[in-house]
């Protein structure tokens, strides 16, 4: 355990960091911030301080596709830091297996269940090739931002700048 000395007060650490994951757990499950309050028996504004101080991005759910690519860690990397959940970041060879490792009606139901994840975001950027770009505007529902990063078809990787992923993030 680690503990704190302020003045004649000895605060812990790990009960402070307990209780602000169990805030938060409650609201992602979606209760309010008055339910949350109530429920732990503490000030709906803390609750409210609490968000603010950790809010990285605020508006709707941000989908991340982007394949063929070279350098999907970068992609990755700038996904994690704006927060961005559902994403789907392949190399040449890992698209290629996953048509190549699963039966055609196991292949169908994982496509099926990205396209459902996709869809409950409410933006979608895509970094592919001009065809899939128009796919993925006539699949999903929301908004696409489509960035075209070769001519169809694509055979090997092509590295995508991750300044250009941020920027676009920035944007939005």
């Amino acid at each position: 355990m680690e503990f704190i000395r302020i003045g004649d007060k000895l605060i812990d650490l790990k009960k402070i960091d307990n209780v602000v994951r169990n805030i938060l757990k409650i609201r992602s499950e979606g209760l309010s911030q008055q339910e949350t309050a109530a429920r732990l028996k503490i000030d709906r504004t803390f609750i409210s301080r609490l968000e603010t101080i950790g809010n990285i991005r605020r508006g709707g759910r941000i989908g991340l596709i982007a394949f063929p690519v070279a350098n999907g860690d970068e992609l990755h990397a700038v996904a994690d830091r704006y927060g961005i959940e559902e994403r789907l970041i392949l190399s040449n060879r890992e698209r290629w297996l996953l048509v190549e490792q699963s039966s055609g009606m196991d292949f169908f139901n994982s496509v099926m269940s990205l396209l459902e994840r996709f869809r409950q975001c409410d933006t979608v950027l895509v970094f592919c090739s001009p065809k899939w770009i128009r796919l993925a505007e006539a699949l999903l529902d929301n908004q696409v931002l489509g960035t075209d990063i070769a001519p169809t078809p694509v055979t090997g990787d092509i590295r995508v700048d991750p300044q250009q992923l941020e920027a676009l993030l920035l944007s939005l």
